[in-house]
């Protein structure tokens, strides 16, 4: 099959990796059940691909001009959704694997929703707040062709954050002359959910917390945690783990990552949070306040020494073969991954070997995508549930996810620890089985 993908689509090596993740895993499935093979070859296949040119005029008078893409991967069990990402590094494999991860991802949170992606390669770092209101509000006026509330409900990604919703909201609001449940992760004045912010951070602190009490038979507190990211996901994480009594250590950028060997705590995190959502730096300002802490540019934080559980919280193939075994050197025993694909498949393979617990990103950092569901649900209903309903809501989905993964690992592969094949089987056949019942469309 991953001969199929790359004969039809040269040069993808993201995509390609991802696919390779998911087939991989599903031999056990496809040997007891032979009628789920030629589904995953439709699954591999996107229903659409959607590439367009975004020319704007920056606040300088100069012409600009971007690539957008959207990929509408599988709609089989509900409307399209998944994040946008505004990154450099964005181009149509990076999106692919993406909207292919989501199918798996959104079938495990048990809400209906199809998979989807989309992005561009601008970057929104360095930029005025005008000039990425004029960028959003061009992307958006190309965009808004192929969405709607039933149809695509696009996200945020790395790059996108309320802002960026805020501005392209907004367009689509403008062009369409409609009020309704378009994009997810909205301002909490025009039609937002509380705690969807927090949601992917809060969810996979969750995840790993689930597999620390069945697996472990222990819980967070005074656990050493190494955090990779200081956007969105790995900010909430840091205040989740706070919360349950564990010690995060780290928080990086591209530039490299801040130790605090104490660990961060709410004053420290906050400081944090100011310094890349306020005034958009670099996690090395940091040190200005806090000198006890320890900037190492260039840095990945899994050297940074002894520690029991990492939360790569940032990008892609962030931990490669020899970060996973410094992972083992350094004593962690649980990966829960809070970024899509953060491991390569020769890390994955050293947590299998050394008998790490791994929390795939499709299960892991699925809180997110669930938390934009329930705000879906909101918008649909015109409804504003509180931060407990919807946290409480967010934990249950975290919880049953955990499960599905456990069942389907010990069912197809006899070991429920092997949450990687279970999440991708769980995720898998409830859309296989619903383009089963579909015909073949």
């Amino acid at each position: 099959m991953l001969a199929l993908v790359k004969e039809r689509d040269p040069n993808q090596e993201e995509f390609y990796q991802a696919v390779e993740e998911v087939v991989g895993t599903l031999a056990p499935l496809f040997e007891a059940e032979p009628k789920y093979v030629d589904v995953m070859k439709r699954i591999i296949e996107p229903e659409r691909v959607i590439q367009f040119r975004v020319a704007w005029t920056d606040s300088a008078g100069k012409y600009q001009v971007n690539r957008g893409f959207r990929v509408q991967f599988n709609s089989a069990i509900g409307p399209y959704k998944g994040g946008i990402r505004f990154h450099p590094s964005v181009n149509l494999s990076i999106v692919k694997f993406l909207g292919y991860e989501q199918i798996f991802k959104n079938s495990l949170t048990t809400l209906a929703m199809g998979g989807g992606k989309g992005g561009s390669d601008f970057d929104p770092k360095g930029k005025s707040d005008v000039d990425v209101m004029r960028f959003c509000q061009s992307f958006m006026t190309e965009l808004q062709r192929h969405i709607g509330a039933d149809t695509d409900v696009p996200a945020g990604d790395i790059g996108v954050g309320g802002r960026e919703i805020g501005y392209m909201y907004g367009q689509y609001k403008r062009l369409r002359n409609e009020f309704t449940g378009v994009l997810t992760g909205k301002g909490r004045e025009y039609g937002g959910s509380l705690i969807r912010p927090e949601a992917t951070g809060y969810g996979c602190v969750y995840f790993a917390l689930e597999c620390l009490t069945h697996l472990r038979k222990t819980d967070f507190k005074g656990k050493r945690v190494l955090v990779s990211g200081s956007g969105n996901v790995a900010q909430f994480a840091v205040q989740k783990l706070i919360q349950l009594g564990a010690i995060p250590l780290t928080m990086s950028d591209s530039s490299g990552y801040i130790l605090e060997p104490e660990g961060f705590n709410q004053e420290k995190l906050e400081h944090m949070m100011h310094i890349k959502n306020n005034l958009r730096g670099r996690v090395a300002d940091y040190s200005k306040l806090y000198p006890n802490s320890k900037f190492v540019a260039g840095g990945k934080p899994w050297s940074s020494g002894k520690a029991d559980v990492a939360l790569p919280c940032a990008t892609q193939n962030e931990i490669d073969e020899k970060n996973a075994q410094e992972l083992v050197d350094n004593g962690v025993f649980l990966v829960c991954e809070g970024a899509n694909m953060p491991s390569t498949a020769k890390a994955v393979h050293v947590y299998v070997k050394n008998n790490i617990i791994y929390g795939p990103a499709k299960a892991a950092n699925a809180g997110g995508v669930a938390t934009s569901g329930l705000e879906m649900a909101q918008n649909s209903q015109r409804l504003n549930w509180t931060s407990e309903e919807v946290d409480a809501k967010l934990l249950q989905i975290m919880k049953q996810i955990y499960q599905t993964c456990t069942t389907n690992a010990a069912k197809y592969c006899n070991d429920p620890a092997n949450l990687m094949a279970g999440a991708n089987i769980g995720g898998f056949v409830k859309v296989a089985d619903a383009m089963i019942a579909q015909g073949c469309v």
